[in-house]
């Protein structure tokens, strides 16, 4: 199994954002983008990967045009007038239609989130599953591929790794999957065992504390 494309890392990008608002109007177009595709009987894949050119060959490499895209101060009609201009002869007609959608209902300074969401729809049609690796040093090939394999077989999908190096991960590993973190790392383990320590320390002074105030009492 190979590792994940850079392009993927936008999925996880998109864990981490916030505004729980956007995400959900990001969702909606991503959902509507996804539909227009299928009822014109285009291939899903060919126009992900449009979608992955448009924000790694454009956006990416040109600040100063998505801040054109993005701002509130320019007019609809100019920044439709623009996509026509620079993406009539370059993206299809159903990717240039889905900007020009954006732009009209002011939303194209959420293009980027509405890119992560059709890529997390996607790789969900897919049976593909986003997890999250961190360990001390990075995996090796061998290690890689044989947790991939146990991740498969647990997750019932095909997980999508990102291997994240932390050096307090110390000689273990901590998996994330969505919301959720598998933590194994010798690192944790010997937190919880300060904590149960000085959990059961506390207890041991309070119930002394206890014993002699009710001595007193006699």
């Amino acid at each position: 199994m190979s590792k994940p494309i850079p392009e993927q890392d936008a999925l996880f990008a998109a864990e981490l954002v916030a505004d729980v608002g956007i995400e959900k109007i990001a969702q909606m177009y991503a959902e509507a983008f996804l539909g227009a595709v299928e009822a014109k009987g285009e291939l899903i894949d060919t126009a992900v990967d449009e979608f992955i050119s448009f924000i790694a060959d454009v956006l990416n490499t040109n600040a100063k045009f998505e801040a054109i895209l993005a701002s509130t101060v320019i007019p609809t009609d100019k920044k439709i007038s623009v996509l026509d201009r620079v993406f009539a002869d370059k993206a299809s007609p159903l990717f240039l239609k889905f900007l020009k959608v954006l732009a009209s209902h002011g939303r194209l300074e959420i293009v980027r989130a509405v890119y992560r969401e059709v890529i997390k729809l996607n790789d969900k049609r897919k049976g593909r599953i986003p997890v999250t690796v961190t360990t001390a040093a990075e995996l090796s090939s061998d290690l890689f591929d044989g947790l991939a394999g146990r991740l498969r077989a647990k997750l019932g999908g095909e997980p999508i790794i990102r291997n994240t190096v932390d050096p307090n991960v110390i000689g273990g590993i901590v998996v994330r999957v969505g919301d959720t973190i598998y933590d194994g790392s010798i690192a944790s383990q010997l937190l919880n065992v300060r904590q149960h320590i000085i959990d059961r320390s506390t207890h041991e002074i309070q119930s002394r504390r206890d014993r002699f105030r009710n001595t007193e009492g006699n």
